[in-house]
């Protein structure tokens, strides 16, 4: 056999693919190289197949040049880069030539007659240049992807030389002017890691990017308030407190995202999440079940080991000051009852152990396996009751904000004991929430579910002192707008934090449940101080709640079949069903609006809502749009058609929630038409999702070796497009 024209050089990228974006892309590529390497058939060499094995050479040698060329240019943009990336272009380009050279077989003469490598002799040489090929272009990628962290980077650096110029400034002017700079530079820094947070593979740093982007979100507008109200009042200690307070925040954030994107810490290690009561569960029982495949698979120490740390971790339940006598009577009794039967799985255990013959669990163990698993869910169902019913009781306490009303009332009128007294029921309010969202972590049920609960009490636990900061600033300067304002925004933050939590509960309840909770990327609700002060929000009354009502079940209904056809899909992660699921749990929350429930209390929560799913449907009528051009005729005109009906009532609700309206009966007649649109876009949608997964099947299976090879060259061809173009805006 000869030698292969590629030679015999294993290239191996050794990156690790950190975002969805080079993974999705790298996935076609990947199917077609294994089914061409996994290939066993012998191709019949007729003239007709040839010719099309020769132009498939062909088109893959010009498309990677064409790549080649771009990843060159990025290269020569980039010294820090430029011997890697140099080393994949050359490998990639080497590669491209190495499959043009062996399927320039253009005759059966030629393929039989001049000894020449080619695919039909030389099966190793291609199974090493397509496995070459798909490595290069794996490390052209990685590392342009490394452009988008430097981007990142350098977007963070810009914002915080501008953050200490600001810190410093002495004058409103300059302030005016520096911090029109930083906005700029904020939009920017928030493009950039809004992108990479949703294109992130890993879902606990998809949560934590969140939480640092969230943070930075309110900062900003803390920092706008507490900087003027320190300017104002240049001699006020509870001033600076609060505003040094939101600049030491804004910096911790920066510095959370810069550890994501690169990947490691300022202190070194990374940080391990604390483990928490659902996880130790869940590896409690794991281990425990493996004992009916091999009964040394783990020693009865470490079970014994681990099930004490469980109920260590349950004294933060028991001896919480806030958990009932009859709670915490339930948690201990059915503690030791799980001691119990972990106690006597031990002992059939080793009994089983010393049966010379006995490899497997035994009927008497398996009987204390099943035991001891329903004990300690058991255990599991109460502190999620006593969790979940914690956080509900203290999101009703809270829904009032009589606390901030009542400290917003003391500041405005000067009397500072009344401040002090208020204070101190803040704080222990804020104590309570805290407390309630370590308990909520425990039981969570995912990672980035934890995580989220994590930043939801490092937030009330700062937030709750600055209120009080803001406050008695006030107090001592009742008559400053300033120092009014700033207070009020510090209190918005509190409350959206709390809507924040409910959302959480709800996402907790749904994986406890078994639902789609931790499917949900996005929930777009309204924020505080975002709507213009001259629009008037209304509610709906109960006569018109009525009449809404079988609307708004109807909508209920269709989100149910979102949800239904969505969990049919093997491809989860696909990007139509993160879309679907955005959309249904919009509409999800505009039923509950219908109904005077949920985070959406005004016509104009809703109206804001509307629009942001109608921008959701249109990024849905893009992707299918795409997927309409690698279908066949018949397919196609059907996926064009419903997308044309897709786009129309996105457009027909986008148009409707941003046209203002005068007048109750007008408001009500808006309500009505964007729950009809949104009904229209969910009965597409429903139509739309079992025929798209029945296509994007048909698509990825009914491709012959030969036409996924062409395939694989317009994948390499269009790269530029597919990533560079979306990565790389900056440089192009």
């Amino acid at each position: 056999m000869a030698s292969s024209p590629c030679g015999g050089g294993n290239f191996d990228c050794g990156l690790e693919i950190q975002t969805r974006s080079v993974e999705q892309t790298l996935i076609p590529l990947v199917s077609q190289i294994t089914t061409l390497i996994n290939h066993k058939d012998k191709l019949k060499k007729t003239e007709k197949t040839l010719r099309a094995i020769q132009r498939v050479g062909q088109a893959v040698s010009v498309a990677v040049g064409r790549f080649v060329a771009v990843g060159e240019a990025i290269a020569a943009e980039n010294e820090d880069l430029k011997d890697e990336m140099g080393l994949a272009c050359f490998e990639a380009r080497r590669a491209g030539t190495a499959i043009a050279q062996l399927t320039d077989v253009s005759s059966l003469e030629q393929c039989e007659g001049d000894g020449r490598s080619t695919v039909f002799s030389d099966r190793t040489g291609m199974v090493k240049a397509a496995r070459m090929l798909l490595s290069s272009v794996t490390k052209v990628l990685v590392l342009a992807d490394c452009i988008v962290i430097k981007q990142i980077i350098s977007s963070r650096n810009k914002v915080l030389v501008t953050l200490e110029q600001l810190e410093r400034v002495s004058t409103f002017q300059e302030f005016v002017q520096i911090f029109s700079q930083f906005g700029n530079e904020m939009v920017e820094f928030a493009h950039l890691t809004g992108d990479r947070q949703n294109d992130l593979k890993d879902e606990k740093k998809r949560a934590r990017m969140a939480a640092a982007r969230a943070v930075l979100e309110k900062c900003t507008m803390m920092l706008l308030t507490a900087s003027k109200t320190c300017l104002r009042h240049p001699d006020c200690e509870s001033a600076r407190i609060n505003k040094e307070a939101v600049f030491q925040r804004m910096r911790l954030a920066l510095e959370q995202v810069i550890e994501i994107v690169t990947d490691t810490r300022s202190g070194g290690e990374a940080r391990a999440l604390p483990v928490s009561i659902y996880a130790g569960i869940k590896d409690f029982k794991v281990k425990v079940e493996g004992l009916r495949d091999s009964l040394y698979c783990v020693s009865c120490e470490a079970v014994a080991a681990q099930l004490e740390a469980l109920m260590e971790k349950t004294e933060d339940f028991t001896d919480s000051a806030y958990t009932s006598h009859e709670q915490r009577e339930t948690i201990i009794q059915l503690c030791q009852i799980t001691r119990q039967e972990t106690k006597q799985l031990i002992n059939t255990w080793r009994h089983a152990q010393q049966l010379l013959k006995a490899k497997e669990a035994t009927d008497e163990m398996e009987l204390s396996i099943l035991k001891t698993c329903q004990s300690v869910g058991d255990l599991r169902r109460e502190l999620h009751r006593v969790a979940v019913g914690r956080a509900t009781e203290l999101l009703k306490l809270h829904s009032d904000h009589l606390v901030l009303q009542a400290l917003k009332a003391s500041g405005g009128d000067g009397n500072l004991e009344a401040v002090a007294d208020y204070a101190g029921t803040l704080t222990e309010h804020k104590e309570q929430l805290v407390e309630t969202c370590r308990l909520l972590c425990h039981i969570s049920g995912t990672e980035p579910l934890e995580i989220t609960c994590i930043h939801a009490e490092e937030t009330f636990r700062v937030i709750g002192p600055q209120i009080i900061s803001a406050a008695q600033t006030l107090a001592l300067h009742p008559t400053s707008k300033i120092a009014k304002e700033n207070l009020d925004v510090f209190c918005e933050a509190w409350e959206s934090q709390l809507c924040d939590m409910a959302i959480l509960l709800k996402e907790i309840n749904d994986v406890f449940e078994g639902r789609r909770g931790d499917k949900k990327p996005y929930l777009s609700l309204p924020r505080p101080g975002k709507h213009l002060k001259t629009v008037k929000a209304a509610k709906l009354d109960a006569e018109e709640q009525t009449t809404i009502a079988k609307l708004g079940l109807e909508l209920c209904l269709l989100t149910s079949d979102v949800d239904s056809e969505v969990e049919r899909w093997d491809e989860q992660d696909h990007e139509m069903v993160r879309l679907c699921q955005i959309i249904s749990s919009m509409a999800y929350s505009m039923y509950l609006f219908t109904r005077g429930e949920g985070l959406l209390k005004t016509t104009l929560d809703l109206f804001h809502q509307a629009e942001v799913l109608s921008d959701q449907g249109l990024q849905l009528c893009h992707i299918l749009h795409t997927l309409s051009t690698q279908l066949l005729d018949e397919d196609r005109i059907l996926i064009l058609s419903e997308t044309e009906k897709l786009s129309a009532a996105c457009q027909q609700l986008q148009v409707c929630a941003k046209t203002p309206v005068q007048g109750k009966s007008a408001i009500f007649q808006k309500v009505d038409s964007s729950i009809q649109n949104t009904k229209g876009i969910l009965t597409v949608v429903v139509y739309l999702l079992p025929i798209c997964n029945k296509l994007i099947r048909k698509v990825g299976s009914n491709m012959n070796i030969w036409i996924n090879f062409l395939i694989l060259s317009v994948l390499v061809d269009n790269v530029y497009l597919i990533v560079f173009a979306h990565h790389l805006y900056f440089y192009f």
